[in-house]
């Protein structure tokens, strides 16, 4: 009963109008960044975190977790017509759904893959529903010995669990820890890695650098990258899956949505993995594997699933424990952060319209994604054919607005171009900036951690393995 109290009261936030306004948005903007190419949901989030500033907590963090969920759903129309990912958690879509909008049946790709990740989004958030309470119950009793290792152990799932090779990880993370600890120390008060230069006494900003790493980064990488794009628009019909379609499906829709769910809360995991392990797990249960490939259903409707359940299930670890399971939701970390909410077991005591409100304006974004993505087919489908040209030039725009707003610096206009750099160089060498943006987050907290549990013990590490 209390329960079904708390979700009223997160309804009655999340309807309110300014709050499904910026829940409205969100998923708009969300869908844009998945399907057009090139862009994804962190560069987006990032650049769009200034103008979040000015609103209330609550309207920010709907408005963010909007882009992140709308950007799975959106992913799969870039997929499926242009052979083309539109977020990096779509990349298994583009196998069986591009194959089966070349033989005319775009229109049930798209259907099930919206139907799909309804179903997959709506499970997902019953699921956070039920798991945060209880987990939130035995967090609390964590102090710092426990935080401070739940973030060491976070940091290194996350190396293992990137596609590049782990010493590359570990350096990745290394380099955002040092960077993190840029500026004044808590403590002592003695200026670290600052080279004599006072913008920097402050820190480095979460903004700056994430609209560097994946925002001009990604603009000087397209631009030497020449894709076609053959879009296939001619017979987007048959929107809704037929009975033969749903029987091959459903079973694929819930094992993606169980596998995405589980991994989504893993550190490290996250849509990509699931949606990968999803189209795995198919193929391999499969009566017939060799269709796959060729255009199966079933291979666009697992990893859809899969990707949206998992956006779901990555919420828990952040707003129960304070820790994000990926770089999304390191970026969701710093929001609330920026806006001064701590996440963690206190989230639901102190902030409960934050978590409630969030919660059950997924529920409805899941709901204005269904409407967005079925009957405006053809307005995406449109968008598709932004010529790069244009579209770049506004994401840079966008990146010196945002970073400039921050604090009217142009420091920090400055940092972001130099991080803008880095971020080239990292994706021309193969290095990955997931570990360096989780490590950059943590590592404050992670030294705060440290400290307190060794001025708790007087300066003793034991205390990370005789604390029960």
């Amino acid at each position: 009963m209390e329960l079904l109290n708390y979700l009223l009261m997160g309804f009655s936030v999340a309807l309110q109008p300014v709050n499904l306004f910026y829940c409205f948005i969100g998923v708009v903007i969300g869908t844009l960044v998945g399907v057009l190419p090139g862009l994804g949901p962190v560069a987006a989030m990032s650049l769009l975190l200034p103008a979040t500033f000015h609103t209330t907590p609550v309207a920010s963090i709907i408005m963010l977790s909007g882009i992140y969920y709308g950007a799975m759903y959106g992913g799969s129309t870039t997929s499926i017509l242009v052979n083309i990912p539109g977020e990096a958690a779509s990349v298994m879509t583009c196998i069986d759904g591009y194959q089966m909008a070349r033989n005319g049946r775009a229109g049930p790709a798209l259907g099930i893959s919206a139907f799909g990740s309804f179903i997959a989004g709506t499970f997902g958030i019953f699921g956070l529903i039920l798991i945060a309470p209880p987990l939130v119950d035995f967090a609390l009793k964590f102090g710092p010995p426990e935080y401070f290792s739940l973030m060491v152990l976070g940091l290194m799932i996350l190396t293992f669990l990137t596609s590049a090779s782990m010493i590359r990880a570990l350096m990745m993370a290394t380099f955002g820890l040092v960077v993190g600890t840029m500026g004044l120390d808590n403590i002592s008060g003695l200026a670290r890695f600052t080279f004599n230069i006072p913008e920097l006494l402050d820190g480095v900003g979460l903004v700056p650098v994430v609209m560097g790493l994946f925002g001009i980064s990604e603009v000087l990488l397209n631009i030497e990258l020449k894709v076609k794009r053959e879009v296939f628009t001619a017979k987007v019909k048959g929107l809704l899956p037929t009975l033969e379609d749903w029987g091959k499906s459903i079973g694929s829709i819930l094992r993606g949505t169980i596998l995405g769910f589980l991994l989504g809360i893993l550190p490290g995991g996250g849509a990509v993995i699931a949606s990968f392990v999803s189209y795995a797990v198919e193929k391999r249960v499969s009566k017939h594997p060799e269709e796959f490939g060729k255009g199966a259903i079933e291979g666009v409707a697992a990893p859809e699933a899969a990707n949206n359940s998992a956006a779901q299930g990555a919420f828990i670890p952040l707003l129960t424990l304070g820790i994000p399971s990926n770089v999304v939701m390191a970026m969701l970390l710093g929001a609330l952060i920026i806006h001064g909410v701590t996440p963690g077991p206190l989230l639901l005591s102190q902030h409960p319209e934050l978590f409630w409100g969030v919660v059950a304006s997924m529920y409805v974004g899941n709901a204005l994604l269904l409407a967005l993505n079925l009957p405006l087919i053809g307005m995406w489908v449109q968008l598709l054919r932004v010529p790069y040209s244009i579209l770049f030039p506004i994401i840079i725009l966008f990146c010196l607005l945002g970073s400039y707003s921050i604090n009217n610096s142009t420091t920090d206009v400055a940092i972001m171009l130099v991080f803008g750099v880095i971020g080239y160089l990292m994706k021309k060498i193969s290095l990955e900036a997931a570990p360096m943006v989780l490590a950059f987050v943590l590592g404050p907290m992670m030294e705060t951690a440290l400290r307190q549990a060794l001025i708790k013990s007087k300066g003793s590490f034991s205390i990370f393995f005789t604390r029960t």
